[in-house]
């Protein structure tokens, strides 16, 4: 073990990652958090490492960027648990485990004799957590769900996009990355029951009842304090049929998000105003104006709003992103820039920070820059100990190291395909 790994918050948990696709995050923050994570592959390798895009541009199993990045600090085997010796060899392993982590749809592990209460009899210990589509009960609970549609089924579809247009979602599916945050969550609460009594547990965990938390808190709150349904209004955001406030606007090298927020005791909207007055690009009529009286969401008309914006859309188009917000932090402004990729690979902050992650690939020949780790804490600081495992690459190390299966036995194993 090394030294990173005794000094990790869950030095000596040992987590069977089942899980695919996005939710395969839930066993990432564990690993990260110094556990010992063994990935589970049938053999030829999970269909997650079929996800583009790939290194280089090579479509290979082995190459996929998505697996690189939701599988790093895990170890990897193969196993088929469909088959006999499979599941007796899940067994054996489920046995040492606290977690089993799986997103198969619901009834599947029940089938084959490896869900919680089959796994509980074996160790009273351990920890299932189930991550699926709609959660293991309830009317909807053998639906499948793609991103976009969990992402509608949760409501925040509803609310997102130009009022004349379809919805529209983000470019990067992010429903079962939610999911698999919000299950290591989960699964943590239910170690700390476990530390306090003895008792594993199942977790239940339901994208579409998670997306709902991660995405939809105002529209809901809304909804419960105000009678307010949010639809779609594009680039404004209000309460009510008014007019609404725009979000987005463009600067000299992209867009920034900034609202004129009229609310007693923020400098928001005086601060831009201050700074722009500056610089003398506040008219006199903006200098003096009565935001609390005259600026009234529920009562003001579309050329009122539309006059006040055009003098904060021009002050924006001579500023960069990075010039708004360097002013912003300093003056208390709630003003953000709308960063690419490029830009968040750049910021200062991550920077300061050490958060980037250069790890090495000697299959590639190669050293990738990763994400760092979620949370770095001061006693236990982990770090990124090993790449994305290839598929099977610890079948050895576990089943033989671990296991104590021989090589004949291995081979035969391999020949019918368990492993």
């Amino acid at each position: 073990m090394s030294r990173a790994e005794k000094e990790s918050c869950l030095s000596g948990i040992r987590v069977l990652d089942l899980a695919q696709g996005g939710t395969q995050i839930c066993g990432k923050m564990f690993a990260d958090l110094g556990a010992d994570v063994i990935k589970v592959e049938p053999p030829g390798g999970d269909r997650s490492g079929r996800i583009a895009p790939f290194y280089k541009n090579m479509p290979d199993p082995q190459k996929s960027l998505f697996w690189f990045a939701y599988n790093t600090n895990k170890r990897g085997i193969t196993l088929d648990i469909e088959t006999a010796d499979g599941r007796e060899i899940f067994k054996r392993l489920a046995k040492t485990a606290d977690f089993v982590i799986e997103s198969f749809a619901p009834g599947y592990l029940d089938n084959l004799g490896l869900d919680y209460v089959a796994l509980s009899e074996l160790n009273p210990r351990i920890i299932v957590t189930s991550i699926t589509p709609f959660g293991q009960t309830g009317p909807k609970a053998h639906y499948t769900g793609s991103d976009l549609t969990l992402w509608a089924s949760s409501g925040g579809l509803y609310a997102t996009g130009d009022p004349d247009r379809p919805p529209v979602w983000t470019s990067f599916p992010q429903a079962y990355i939610h999911a698999g945050v919000e299950a290591c969550a989960g699964s943590m609460i239910a170690h700390w029951y476990r530390v306090q009594t003895g008792e594993g547990q199942h977790v239940d965990v339901s994208v579409e009842d998670t997306f709902v938390i991660s995405t939809d808190e105002v529209h809901l709150l809304s909804y419960e304090l105000l009678g307010h349904v949010y639809r779609r209004r594009g680039n404004r955001k209000g309460i009510g049929e008014g007019p609404g406030g725009r979000q987005l606007y463009q600067c000299k090298d992209g867009y920034i998000a900034f609202m004129l927020l009229v609310l007693v005791g923020t400098p928001n909207t005086g601060g831009m105003v201050q700074w722009m007055a500056e610089e003398g690009m506040a008219p006199d009529w903006l200098v003096n104006y009565d935001w609390v009286n005259h600026y009234d969401m529920s009562r003001i008309t579309s050329e009122e709003v539309d006059r006040v914006e055009k003098v904060f859309a021009d002050f924006f188009m001579t500023k960069t992103k990075a010039e708004l917000l360097e002013q912003a932090i300093k003056r208390n402004i709630q003003l953000v820039p709308v960063s690419t990729p490029e830009d968040v690979y750049n910021a200062e902050q991550w920077r300061v920070r050490d958060y980037w992650v250069d790890v090495e690939h000697d299959e590639l020949d190669d050293t990738l820059t990763y994400c760092g780790l979620f949370r770095r804490f001061s006693e236990t600081p982990g770090e990124i100990r090993r790449r994305a495992p290839l598929i099977g690459e610890h079948n050895m190390e576990v089943y033989e190291g671990e296991l104590g299966y021989s090589s004949e036995e291995l081979s035969i194993l391999k020949s019918s395909g368990a492993i």
